[in-house]
């Protein structure tokens, strides 16, 4: 069953600038235009693009914080506008730059008013809260007013937040910003672990194609309102030809790596000891790695995967060109 149906969803503001002494010029900008997709119960799909895209407004029509200004929309056969409090309980938000816990009171305290918020029952509360806290490690921040809190230990009190009364569908918009490498490595493998033991539905927005890379077999991506692509990540960096980069540090400074049996690696810069090397981003680096360390004296070695922006912009060219 489609867990997430959107038909032709559109969403339209209307904004005022002045132009002059006493005059005011308004306009319609269209933030979402047309977006139709369906998400299968217990999928987790990563929903992608650049700042401005309409990432945001699609998830804030998708839990009722907005309503359409045209199409069809439904989460589990429910007008999120027309039902908002009924839809409320199905459903769990993180909004990277928002957070949904009180600023003034500790971690626990915030999580005690959800319990009593969301009816939750009591033993299925403090096992849920018990599994969040172990896995989030969130142990020693509980008696920590949010305020204090650091922007990573806050997200990850707002993930654990989002799932204490079970949601059947959990939307995450940049969910691991400002996490260190640890962190992000926690966050991603609760999440997994999340939707294989519950069946959770997640929604995923964010900047880090790595979140999307090890967490989503589905992605879409939206620019300027529209839905560009949706489909598998490889299809994804073929369409629209991106490059991962590969940074070398060797031993000392040497001129350009050369592998005449990869044609599709490039040296793009030197510095000293240190080269970068591109390569298309829908292929393995093992095999690109293991060339260079049987023939260079390599020192260490550091994969980039490309930006979001970048990806788009490709796939911008090549419709252009065709």
């Amino acid at each position: 069953m489609d867990f997430i149906e959107l038909d032709g969803v559109e969403k339209v503001f209307d904004v005022r600038r002045r132009t002059g002494f006493m005059r005011r010029e308004r306009r319609q900008v269209r933030a979402v235009d047309g977006i139709s997709f369906r998400v299968p119960r217990g999928e987790m799909v990563g929903y992608i693009g650049p700042n401005g895209a309409g990432k945001s407004t699609t998830i804030k029509m998708l839990t009722g914080i907005l309503t359409p200004s045209g199409g069809r929309l439904r989460v589990a056969g429910i007008d999120p506008s027309r039902e908002r409090t009924r839809l409320a309980h199905r459903i769990g938000v993180v909004f990277g730059q928002r957070t949904t816990l009180w600023w003034d009171l500790p971690l626990r305290d915030s999580y005690r008013l959800m319990h009593r918020m969301y009816r939750i029952p009591d033993n299925r509360f403090r096992e849920n809260m018990d599994r969040c806290v172990e896995l989030l490690d969130l142990g020693a921040l509980l008696e920590v007013p949010v305020r204090q809190l650091s922007l990573g230990q806050r997200m990850r009190g707002d993930i654990a937040a989002a799932l204490l009364h079970d949601p059947e569908v959990l939307y995450l918009d940049e969910p691991t910003i400002g996490l260190d490498v640890v962190s992000k490595a926690k966050v991603r493998g609760f999440l997994r672990d999340l939707n294989a033991e519950r069946s959770t539905t997640v929604l995923l927005t964010t900047h880090d194609l790595t979140d999307i890379e090890q967490l989503c077999k589905r992605v879409m991506v939206i620019d300027h309102g529209r839905l560009m692509y949706d489909g598998a990540l490889a299809g994804l960096h073929e369409v629209g030809e991106s490059e991962r980069t590969l940074v070398v540090d060797l031993e000392r400074e040497l001129p350009p790596i050369e592998l005449g049996s990869e044609p599709s690696v490039r040296v793009v810069k030197v510095e000293g000891p240190r080269q970068w090397l591109a390569f298309p981003a829908a292929t393995s680096a093992a095999p690109l790695v293991a060339r260079i360390a049987a023939d260079y004296p390599l020192v260490d070695l550091s994969v980039r995967e490309p930006d979001i922006e970048s990806v788009i912009a490709k796939m911008y060219a090549s419709d252009s060109a065709a």
